[in-house]
């Protein structure tokens, strides 16, 4: 690949990372996740307690693409078409219309995703896997880039339901923000005592240059030897006496996919071991269901993914 190529595009990346980090204050590693699973296709699944914000960053993403941006507040009574869309028939015109549903996006945010029904949280299989939707027969193409972040808090479980493990899988990668540092957050309370950041934020990439960093990852190199060590860590997990279900081959490609991404941030068109390993458990964790039947907190299972990366020998 041309170096000076691969560096404008490096250099973009770091000014949509700027940006975002301007209003998303100290949680750049956070910010570099999310980027990361954006330029890589997938999706982002913001899990933790309420008020670290979830829906702030969802929404400093979408406003540094100059895309439409469409948020979904789920609840118990929400329904499928309240997603995907509706088809009514016009009497005026004596047709049948089809009115679209939120999913017709760039950029989903779907807060407190696990507050819907099963049936309704079924309505985004679809459209997360295929970028289309079927609706009364017909297919529908969602708009590209595509991409959806969902917010849900672990924490409450009277009125929630929780993901199925079909639905996990969708997830490219799980994040958990956390509690910002003491300095940090009086830094926050003093920028924001009159004036909201997402106020003066402006868009930094537009719709084709962000689909052209997506074409741009799939061309970073990996070796053979490396993808086999991508299929040695997701054999692992399928294979460890305390592990129920392991990760799915979407999850093996998903790895691959976003260390591609990592090595592009870092102003390489190849991938190294460490893109690998310094994304496995942001890719993997989520992946997982323990032989109890239950899966455990986003640390817990990082953990457990961190263990089976170690235990797996890096290629030389």
């Amino acid at each position: 690949m041309d170096k000076k190529r691969i560096k404008n595009k490096a250099e973009k990346i770091v000014k949509l990372s700027d940006n975002i980090n301007r209003v998303f204050l100290g949680k750049e590693e956070v910010v570099e996740y999310t980027i990361l699973t954006l330029l890589s296709g997938g999706h982002v699944l913001l899990e933790d307690v309420p008020g670290v914000g979830k829906t702030l960053l969802a929404k400093a993403v979408a406003g540094s693409i100059s895309g439409k941006l469409k948020r979904v507040q789920f609840t118990a009574d929400l329904l499928p078409t309240d997603i995907t869309g509706v088809t009514i028939f016009n009497q005026s015109e004596n047709i049948f219309e089809f009115r679209p549903g939120p999913i017709f996006t760039n950029i989903l945010l779907g807060d407190e995703i696990n507050r819907a029904t099963p049936r309704t949280q079924s309505s985004l299989l679809e459209v997360m896997e295929e970028k289309q939707a079927t609706i009364d027969g017909k297919i529908y193409k969602v708009d590209e880039p595509f991409f959806v972040i969902a917010t849900q808090n672990p924490i409450e479980l009277e009125g929630t339901y929780p993901l199925p493990f079909s639905q996990m899988d969708r997830f490219m990668s799980r994040i958990r923000i956390g509690y910002l540092k003491p300095e940090i957050e009086k830094n926050m309370l003093m920028e924001q005592k009159t004036v909201s950041p997402l106020d003066e934020l402006k868009p930094i990439i537009t719709l084709d240059e962000l689909t052209d960093l997506q074409k741009e990852i799939k061309q970073i190199k990996i070796v053979e030897e490396l993808l086999g060590y991508i299929i040695s860590i997701v054999s692992k997990t399928r294979n460890t006496p305390g592990i129920e279900y392991g990760v799915s081959p979407r999850g093996a490609l998903d790895l691959m996919r976003i260390s591609q991404a990592k090595a592009l941030m870092q102003n390489r068109d190849y991938v190294i071991p460490d893109d690998i390993k310094q994304s496995s458990a942001l890719v993997l964790s989520h992946r997982i269901i323990l032989r109890k039947g239950t899966r455990l907190s986003v640390s817990e299972n990082n953990d457990i993914i961190k263990e089976t990366v170690e235990s797996i020998p890096v290629p030389t």
